[in-house]
C-alpha cells in the first residue's frame, strides 16, 4: 500500500468525470460510484438521441478518463440514504473527502391541482425515455394529437421535436410564462423545429402581447426576429405536426376527462412588469382553459432530498462563507440547520447549481470543485490506502459491479449491434440486457 489522498466521486456525469480526471493528475486515488450502468449522466442521456458523432466523442473521452491512472469506476452502485451505500459508509471505507456530482436527479414540480392525471409528465422523465435510461426506457408514455410543453428552454424544443418527429402528435403549444424577448432556447435547437413552427400564429401571438412589450421598452419584431433566426437553417420536417407558442400564460392546474387522464389545461394570463430592472410576469387574474391531450413540464430540475446532504431550494447546501472559494464559489456542502459546513464534502455541476448549461458548464464547474477540494486536502495528510475494505463493502452489496473494462467491451458490443442493424447507434435499452452484453464478454 502507498500514501496518497483517497477521494470518492459520486456521480459519472460531466463534472464527476472530469473532475476525477483532475484530483487523479494531482496525485490523488479517486473512486468513482455511478448509480447506472454506463458513466456520461446527461452527456449519455440527456442529449437529444440523433447527435451521435457528439456522443461518440463524449464516450471516448470518458473511456480516456477512466483508463487514467489513479481511478477506479464502479458502475450500477447507488450512493444516498436508501441506497447500497451512504455517506458514511463511504467514510468508513477510508476515503478523506467526496465530490458529489450526482446532478439534478429529483423531478421538479409546480404543486398544481392535476399533476398526477394520466398524461401529464415531467421533461426529466420523457429525457431519460427516448435516450433509453434504465428503467426510464420501459415506461410508457400517451400524448394523443395534442401536446403542451411548459417552458421555454432547450429542453422544451428538445421535447417539441420528439413529440412531433417520433410520438407522431399532430400539434405543440408550448406555453411561455413571460414574452417572446424572454425565450431562453439557443438559434441551433430552434433549427431542427422551426420548419414546423406555425408562422401565422406567431404573427398573432406577437401583436397580441406587442403593447404590453413596448410599455417595458422592449421591441416585438426584435423578438420575433430573433426566434426566426433560425430558419435559414431549418431542418427539413418530417412530420405534419406543426408548432406554436402560446406567450405570457402560467399554468394554474389540469383538468380531468373523468377518467383520470388530463383532458386541459388551465392557464392564467399574464402582464409584464419590470422589478429591479428585471422583466417579470405577474398574473391578471383572467384565466383559460386550453385542451390537451398531454401536458410536459419543462421548468428545469431538482436534486434529491433523499440523497442525504441538506437542501436549499432545487439545489444541496452550500457554504455561505467558504473556506475555500474558487471564483468566489462555494463548492462545500453545509447544514444550514446546524450553521457548520460539512467539512469533508464538496458539490458540482449540477448539485451545486441545477440545471445550468450542460457538458461545457459541467466540466468547467466540476473542475472549479476539485480546485476547491484539493485545497482542502491540502490540508490534511496522506493516508496508506486499504481498498480492500471497499472491495468487501461492494463485494457485500450481492449485485454485479460495473468497471471500467466493462464500460470499454460494452461500447465495442454496441457499435457491432448498431452496424448489425445499419442503425447510426444502438443502445440497449434495460439494466437486464446491459449487465448480460457485459457478462458475455466475461
Amino acid at each position: 500500500m502507498s500514501e496518497s489522498h483517497y477521494v470518492a466521486v459520486v456521480g459519472a456525469g460531466p463534472a464527476g468525470m472530469f473532475a476525477a480526471r483532475e484530483l487523479a493528475r494531482s496525485g490523488a486515488q479517486v473512486v468513482i460510484f455511478n448509480r447506472d450502468i454506463k458513466p456520461g449522466g446527461l452527456a449519455e442521456y440527456g442529449i437529444y438521441p440523433d447527435k451521435h458523432a457528439m456522443k461518440q466523442g463524449l464516450r471516448t473521452q470518458f473511456q480516456q478518463i477512466l483508463d487514467t491512472p489513479g481511478i477506479k469506476y464502479y458502475g450500477n452502485v447507488s450512493v444516498g440514504t436508501n441506497a447500497d451505500l451512504t455517506l458514511d459508509d463511504l467514510r468508513a471505507c477510508g476515503f478523506q473527502a467526496i465530490l458529489v456530482t450526482v446532478g439534478a436527479q429529483g423531478t421538479k414540480w409546480l404543486g398544481l391541482p392535476g399533476e398526477t392525471l394520466a398524461g401529464v409528465y415531467h421533461a426529466k422523465d420523457l429525457v431519460y425515455h427516448y435516450n433509453q435510461l434504465p428503467p426510464f426506457s420501459q415506461k410508457k408514455f400517451i400524448f394523443g394529437k395534442k401536446a403542451a410543453v411548459v417552458g421555454a428552454g432547450n429542453v422544451m424544443l428538445d421535447i417539441a421535436r420528439f413529440l412531433m418527429q417520433k410520438a407522431k402528435v399532430e400539434e405543440v403549444v408550448a406555453i411561455v410564462r413571460r414574452g417572446p424577448a424572454e425565450v431562453k432556447f439557443d438559434k441551433k435547437e430552434m433549427e431542427y423545429v422551426v420548419a414546423q413552427l406555425d408562422l401565422r400564429s406567431l404573427d398573432e401571438e406577437v401583436q397580441r402581447v406587442s403593447q404590453q412589450m413596448l410599455a417595458i421598452g422592449q421591441d416585438a419584431r426584435a423578438a420575433k426576429s430573433n426566434i426566426l433566426e433560425a430558419l435559414p437553417k431549418a431542418h427539413p420536417p418530417v412530420s405534419l405536426a406543426y408548432f406554436r407558442f402560446e406567450f405570457l400564460a402560467s399554468p394554474t392546474g389540469m383538468r380531468s376527462d373523468g377518467q383520470g387522464a388530463v383532458s386541459g389545461i388551465d392557464l392564467e394570463d399574464n402582464q409584464l412588469i419590470l422589478k429591479e430592472g428585471e422583466v417579470k410576469a405577474r398574473g391578471t387574474g383572467h384565466t383559460r382553459t386550453l385542451a390537451v391531450d398531454s401536458v410536459v413540464f419543462a421548468i428545469g430540475d431538482t436534486v434529491d432530498s433523499s440523497f442525504g446532504l441538506p437542501v436549499q431550494g432545487n439545489e444541496f447546501a452550500k457554504n455561505p462563507s467558504p473556506r475555500f472559494p474558487v471564483d468566489g464559489i462555494s463548492y462545500e456542502a453545509f447544514d444550514p440547520q446546524a450553521g457548520n459546513v460539512i467539512p469533508d464534502i464538496f458539490v458540482a455541476g449540477w448539485s451545486r447549481q441545477a440545471s445550468t448549461g450542460l457538458v461545457g458548464y459541467a466540466r468547467k464547474d466540476g473542475t472549479n470543485g476539485t480546485k476547491a477540494l484539493g485545497q482542502y486536502l491540502k490540508t490534511l495528510a496522506p493516508v496508506e490506502i486499504n481498498a480492500s475494505v471497499l472491495e468487501a463493502r461492494l463485494k457485500g452489496l450481492g449485485k454485479p459491479l460495473v468497471t471500467r473494462n466493462d464500460i470499454r467491451n460494452l461500447h465495442v458490443i454496441e457499435q457491432y449491434e448498431a452496424h448489425k442493424r445499419g442503425l447510426e447507434s444502438f443502445k440497449f435499452g434495460t439494466n437486464e440486457e446491459l449487465l448480460e452484453a457485459i457478462m458475455s464478454v466475461g
